[in-house]
């Protein structure tokens, strides 16, 4: 036993690889089924996947202009093909064995457990320096098992890049926790690099890594070398990260993803931190008064280069923001949602801020060696906890953060139940304490709340929201020629990636005039929605009764013409076309 503790301690990557290896081959066999009915559950998941054939098909590596939307011209969608290259490498590496479709169903399952492997990697290394070089194992538990929101960005079909980006944050963690700090630092910088070249998602997590590595440096001016090392990774990794995955359509100056506008941004914060660290005056109160003036001068030409980002980064109309992105329930605070919804997901991250804060005072007093470590994550978990009260959809990034200070708690209370000289404190406080600060009872207790019996108009509705976009469901749509379907916004990326059919519009914030489109046309009169129909040169229409967006349409245009089909009223230029029995979707041609 003691040849292996030695064996896992140095060589414990590879066990934790082997960790994640059993950990992913579990997932995919449990959701096999989802991924042999290629069950992309998320409209983005589909995108994704439609981006990556037509990489595969030769469109153009800065070309990421999608052409099965908003035909015939199609829409620049805002991501970059970062992410594609793991899911195409596999569809590449398997199709000559299976054929593509299979390889498909399989890349997508395969792909977004690829990155868990290296917030596997970062978390244990983070447990590894701050808490025991032992302690790795309890940090990939915690992650896998108790980090429920988390782990669903990176489950089987979940091909967007949220865990991608996940994993880069793991990777922060982990290099604000280094205590060489010239390796720290570059690792955060070049982390949040690859981040911003995916999306711009986690900005506000890269800036406050940024911020927490120049508080070191104006608390300690030993830490220049961290400096140093983060400023040449973020302005370089980020500029390699523009010229190698930026789109045509992001060289021009928009906010919503790695343009020139944050390039700029970025590369000048690097060089003015670098000069800043490399000058390392030896007064703390001249190093403060240098970094204010150079944010100082960051901020004021932000402001004065590209007042056009000081608004929403999606650039879009006042109508677009009020009846559509406005509405998107992720994008609210966390406290805004239902107790049942909100508090799995805060609960966890409150235990690792308290535990963060308790293991970084434990370092404070007795000046132990990672307590700058410890400081800085305490101070990044508190930032995640705040960010929940911004928007909900920063869940899956809090629990992550949480984990370094929840493994600390276990880490602490465990060995004191274990030494009590009471058999039932040794057992069932042991117990209490991992489910405590696991927070594994919030979700074992909200069992017990009296749940509202949904009604049976909210039971058709749920039941239509899962049936309409399913594979069997689509698939249904190959039997009449390719055409272009005028159809929900919701349902837009679903169509072309089952079926062999074009679709006007989906919910992307560049796509905007053709969502804009879809909701006058359903919601104005008959003879609206047929001159619509006609521009985007629209063969057939589509809809789902009962779907959620079309309780929209309804309720918001009471007499459109969305309500008066709904009702069953008939027009003469649509032709009903069957479909499956007990198919819960409706099909017309567009004479």
């Amino acid at each position: 036993m003691a040849a292996l503790a030695e064996d896992v301690d140095r060589h414990w990557m590879r066990y934790a690889l082997l960790a994640w290896f059993l950990f992913a081959v579990w997932s995919v066999a449990t959701d096999w089924p989802r991924i042999q009915s290629l069950g992309l559950g998320d409209t983005d998941d589909n995108m994704r996947l439609m981006q990556v054939r037509a990489f595969l098909a030769g469109q153009g590596w800065y070309d990421l202009r999608d052409y099965q939307l908003n035909p015939p011209g199609g829409f620049d969608i805002h991501w970059t093909r970062l992410v594609d290259l793991p899911i195409a490498g596999l569809i590449l590496l398997l199709r000559p064995f299976v054929g593509t479709p299979e390889a498909e169903r399989i890349a997508c399952g395969i792909a977004p457990l690829l990155p868990l492997s290296i917030a596997f990697l970062g978390l244990g290394t983070t447990a590894r320096l701050l808490i025991d070089r032992h302690a790795w194992p309890l940090a990939i538990a915690l992650l896998a098992f108790a980090c429920t929101s988390t782990i669903l960005m990176f489950a089987p079909e979940r091909i967007d890049h949220h865990g991608w980006q996940l994993a880069m944050l793991s990777l922060t963690v982990a290099g604000l926790s280094d205590p060489k700090g010239a390796r720290g630092g570059a690792i955060v910088g070049a982390a949040s690099a690859v981040s911003l070249s995916i999306g711009l998602e986690m900005m506000p997590y890269a800036a406050m890594a940024g911020a927490i590595i120049t508080l070191q440096w104006i608390w300690d001016r030993a830490e220049s070398p961290r400096v140093q090392g983060y400023a040449l990774a973020l302005g370089g990794g980020t500029a390699l990260g523009y010229a190698a995955f930026a789109s045509y359509a992001n060289s021009v100056m928009r906010c919503d993803a790695l343009t020139p506008v944050y390039l700029c941004v970025m590369v000048v914060a690097g060089a003015l931190l670098f000069a800043l660290a490399r000058l390392n005056a030896a007064n703390r109160w001249v190093r403060l008064g240098l970094a204010v003036a150079a944010g100082a001068v960051i901020v004021a030409g932000f402001v004065l280069l590209f007042p056009q980002c000081l608004g929403r980064p999606e650039q879009v109309s006042d109508e677009l923001a009020k009846n559509w992105l406005n509405n998107v329930r992720e994008a609210k605070p966390v406290y805004t949602h239902p107790f049942r919804t909100a508090f799995p997901i805060v609960t966890l991250p409150l235990i690792g801020l308290l535990g963060a804060f308790v293991a970084a005072k434990r370092a404070f007093d007795n000046r132990a060696p990672n307590m700058v470590g410890w400081v800085a994550v305490a101070l990044f978990t508190l930032f995640a906890c705040l960010m929940l009260l911004w928007q909900t959809r920063a869940g899956p990034a809090a629990q992550m953060l949480a984990v370094p200070g929840a493994a600390a708690l276990i880490w602490i209370a465990v060995p004191l139940t274990l030494g009590s000289g009471n058999m039932l404190v040794r057992v069932f406080g042991t117990v209490a304490v991992v489910i405590a600060a696991s927070g594994a009872f919030a979700a074992w207790s909200i069992q017990f709340l009296p749940i509202d019996k949904p009604d049976k108009r909210s039971q058709t509705i749920n039941s239509a929201a899962a049936r309409c976009p399913s594979y069997n469901a689509m698939i249904a749509l190959n039997r009449y020629p390719p055409g272009v379907m005028f159809s929900f916004v919701d349902l837009g990326p679903r169509i072309i990636t089952i079926s062999h059919h074009k679709a006007v519009a989906g919910p992307y914030h560049r796509n905007g005039e053709a969502i804009l489109d879809v909701q006058h046309a359903f919601g104005r009169s008959p003879d609206e929605f047929r001159a619509t129909a006609a521009r985007h040169g629209a063969n057939y229409l589509l809809v789902c009764p009962n779907m959620p967006e079309s309780t929209i349409y309804r309720a918001r245009n009471p007499g459109g013409f969305y309500d008066r089909l709904a009702k069953g009223e008939q027009f003469a230029f649509l032709e009903p076309l069957p479909l499956p029995k007990n198919s819960p979707l409706r099909l017309f041609r567009i004479r």
